[in-house]
């Protein structure tokens, strides 16, 4: 019998946890979106506080991702006048566009 590291027996749980989709209206989606954000929940925690399970409690950190390619670099780095090698002043250029979009 092999024995198991105290190391490891703290993750077993998480290991045994299901992810759960849900296949519902647009609406109910955003709806659910809509709380999370208003609450600062991920949309998971606050389906957890919907249905009265446990959820972390900490606000989650604020936040937006895009996933870029290569291409999508090369375009911004021309659009900017930038190095396509400057991905920092290529990140810098594109929140400083997400700040301004929120002053229109």
């Amino acid at each position: 019998m092999v024995k198991t590291s105290t190391r490891w027996t703290s993750s077993d749980a998480a290991l045994r946890a299901v992810q759960v989709a849900f296949d519902v209206e647009k609406q109910v989606i955003e709806a659910v979106r809509r709380a999370a954000f208003d609450n600062q929940l991920s949309p998971s925690d606050q389906i957890r506080l919907i249905l009265g399970l446990p959820y972390n409690s900490k606000p989650v950190r604020p936040r937006l991702t895009v996933t870029l390619s290569d291409t999508d670099y090369a375009m911004l780095a021309e659009r900017f006048g930038l190095d396509l090698d400057d991905k920092r002043g290529i990140k810098e250029r594109l929140n400083q566009e997400l700040i301004n979009f929120t002053k229109k």
